[in-house]
């Protein structure tokens, strides 16, 4: 693949909890396309983002923001409405899928096996649990484990949740609550139309949480997964088929938990990452690299999809 020299407005930053993150992400995207000899302006998204973009006039964006608003179709929007092209999936996908229970609207329905669960508001689970212990709760729209609290019955949070205990009932007003699968942690990247590969996550400690997934050291990466054939090619196969579902474009990232007692019947997919981190730990850089795509690589793949979509779009609209 070979790309013309473009010039690439990289977003980064944000305000999201996830910010450290997108920087971290930002910085190896910008130092990846600079090594291929493209122009990149970098832009830490503030509320000016837009006059930002337009004073810079990119070819294309590189989107590198994680969490909302950049992960949750704002950001996307105005692009859209400013004419941009841009790395990714769009404004619709993006709403769809930041939200875990309208993930599951559009999936469940085509066969994609999701854990059970409901809605809860977080005032309730004061009162009483939502779900038989063990059980999961999370935020509805936020990614990267932020807030996740695995309620067992031996667990410290208290018998019903204490009002004053630290936890994610603290910060969000609703609450996704699943019962909590017991097995391995499991992750597929697709990138256009490919699913690479799957990788076991081991934290050494606790559970996948933000800190896991972001401090060196702290979760062994098992790449490819020691994991039955069958188990392997479900994952692909369920990546790749939700990564269509929604009409994700450029990569994503499937997160899943096999209960390993239960063969294939025990798999379930968690969530749909559409803006995957591509810090040196994460996992799509990672499992690209073990397919032989080696990271600038990986980088170009994605912004080739973005203007290839671009072109496709305008002959559709009979503007060139």
């Amino acid at each position: 693949m070979s790309l013309p020299k473009l010039h690439v407005a990289v977003l980064m930053g944000g305000w999201s909890n996830e910010r450290p993150v997108s920087l971290m992400s930002g910085e190896g995207v910008a130092k990846a396309l600079e090594s291929k000899g493209h122009k990149v302006t970098c832009i830490d998204m503030d509320r000016d983002v837009a006059l930002r973009l337009a004073e810079t006039k990119p070819d294309v964006v590189f989107n590198a923001l994680h969490g909302a608003p950049g992960e949750d179709g704002t950001v996307q929007g105005m692009m859209d409405l400013m004419g941009l092209t841009y790395t990714h999936s769009g404004l619709a996908t993006s709403v769809i899928a930041i939200d875990k229970e309208l993930t599951k609207q559009a999936l469940v329905p085509h066969g994609i096996p999701m854990p059970g669960g409901r809605i809860v508001e977080s005032a309730e689970i004061f009162e009483r649990d939502p779900l038989p212990r063990p059980y999961v709760l999370k935020p509805v729209n936020e990614g990267s484990s932020v807030g996740v609290a695995i309620v067992t019955a031996e667990g410290n949070y208290g018998n019903p949740i204490g009002r004053e205990t630290e936890g994610p009932w603290q910060h969000f007003d609703r609450l996704l609550a699943e019962p909590y699968i017991r097995g391995l942690e499991l992750t597929t990247a697709v990138i256009g139309d490919r699913a690479l590969l799957v990788t076991e996550l081991k934290p050494k400690s606790g559970f996948y949480d933000f800190d896991s997934k972001y401090t060196d050291g702290m979760t062994q990466h098992i790449c490819p997964a020691e994991i039955p054939d069958e188990i392997t090619a479900a994952c692909k196969d369920l990546a790749l088929r939700a990564h269509q579902l929604l009409g994700c474009k450029g990569t994503s990232r499937s997160d899943f938990r096999w209960d390993d007692t239960q063969g294939v019947e025990g798999l379930f997919l968690l969530e749909v990452n559409t803006q995957p981190g591509m810090t040196p730990l994460s996992l799509v850089p990672e499992q690209a690299r073990a397919c032989g795509m080696e990271y600038p690589d990986l980088v170009e793949a994605i912004i080739a999809e973005a203007l290839e979509d671009a072109r496709t779009s305008k002959a559709a609209k009979g503007d060139g």
